[in-house]
């Protein structure tokens, strides 16, 4: 009979994970997540790739491997790049910001104020003149805005780029797999459909993770460990401050924005996020069994030494701690089983025609595994 009992109760038990798994809740002395299986949250659509996407993509492959030559023998055309330089006066005085030497401008870029670079069409290489230009009401710096400005101006050099025409013999230069144009063509729609693919994917991954979070009750923060955490977010900044050659509070304020009191409430704010995630993460990884072995840690090391540019994963560990690596691999794994195991919904659509919020539909594609 006991058995038969256990047998059963085992089979519940069973049921029930298939619905909800036996046990929604996880905590430790810290944090308390509700839930982290089958969490709804709405469907992350792949956006269909259009063939004017295709088209710009390409074209933009045809720019980038254009072909600079100088021209001598005519004056500056739209679509020429100049050389120039230039000062600026207003009631024949030099203003902050308006000169500069060789400086390289595209014309009809629209990168200067109205008036300037139509000024420079016409003339050649070695010329130097003056153009007389408006600042717009509207502009960026308030004491320059509506104000006449004289531009003395010498164009240097011109050049113009040659856009390749797209052949066979591009698609040779460009593409390892493909070697037609119409095989390129397809080609490009698949890089953009699968880049559209990790995107959605990415976006599933992130809006997982914030329902989740929104499942965790705090307890308490390892006081250790947090003080930890606001000692490097703070570090970090300083070293910020000190790149940019200036004092910490002018720091804050120039490029935060905010005073020592808000940056102190943000700091906390900031460091008790990231100790609540890594305390969610531990959680879940060791439920679900989550914990990447050795080769898994070094193929994850190596493929984030690519992505941010380091010759190998031992030039990466000059600048980051085995330590910080190993959490950003087990967060992401994490984050990933989260997406992975969450119930996908359709997103809700109002009933405009009558106006009647409990008349929505919601269709559910479960992708729990």
């Amino acid at each position: 009979m006991k058995k038969k009992m256990a047998v059963l109760a085992a089979g519940v038990c069973a049921l029930a994970v298939l619905v909800t798994g036996c046990s929604k809740e996880i905590s430790n002395d810290y944090v308390k997540v509700k839930q982290y299986k089958g969490i709804e949250v709405e469907k992350a659509d792949t956006a269909k790739v259009t063939d004017e996407e295709v088209e710009s993509y390409i074209q933009a492959q045809l720019e980038q491997n254009a072909d600079v030559v100088e021209v001598t023998d005519r004056p500056v055309e739209s679509g020429d790049t100049v050389k120039i330089d230039y000062e600026g006066k207003v009631d024949g005085v030099a203003f902050d910001g308006g000169s500069a030497t060789d400086s390289d401008l595209e014309i009809g870029s629209g990168t200067f104020i109205p008036g300037f670079e139509d000024g420079i069409i016409g003339h050649n290489a070695g010329e130097t003149f003056d153009i007389d230009v408006t600042f717009p009401e509207d502009y960026g710096n308030a004491e320059m805005a509506g104000k006449a400005a004289v531009f003395t101006i010498t164009v240097k050099s011109i050049s113009k780029s040659n856009v390749p025409e797209l052949n066979d013999d591009f698609v040779a230069k460009v593409s390892k797999e493909s070697k037609t144009v119409e095989d390129y063509k397809k080609e490009v729609k698949k890089l953009l459909a699968d880049n559209n693919q990790a995107s959605a994917e990415e976006t599933l991954v992130s809006n997982a993770w914030s329902a989740l979070m929104e499942n965790v009750e705090v307890k308490k923060y390892p006081t250790e460990e947090l003080q930890e955490m606001i000692d490097m977010i703070d570090s970090q900044y300083k070293q910020y401050a000190e790149m940019y050659g200036v004092e910490f509070t002018d720091f804050l304020e120039t490029y935060l924005n905010m005073d020592e009191d808000t940056y102190n409430t943000q700091l906390s704010k900031a460091a008790k996020s990231q100790i609540q995630q890594e305390q969610v993460i531990e959680l879940i990884a060791k439920k679900e069994k989550l914990a990447l072995s050795e080769d898994e840690l070094q193929k994850k090391y190596e493929e984030y030494a690519e992505t941010y540019g380091y010759e190998s994963v031992e030039a990466m560990l000059e600048d980051a701690s085995e330590e910080e690596l190993m959490k950003m691999a087990n967060k992401e794994v994490v984050q990933k089983w989260v997406a992975d195991n969450c119930k996908q919904v359709e997103p809700k659509e109002s009933d405009d025609s009558t106006g009647n919020a409990g008349n929505n539909k919601t269709n559910e594609t479960s992708s729990t595994k």
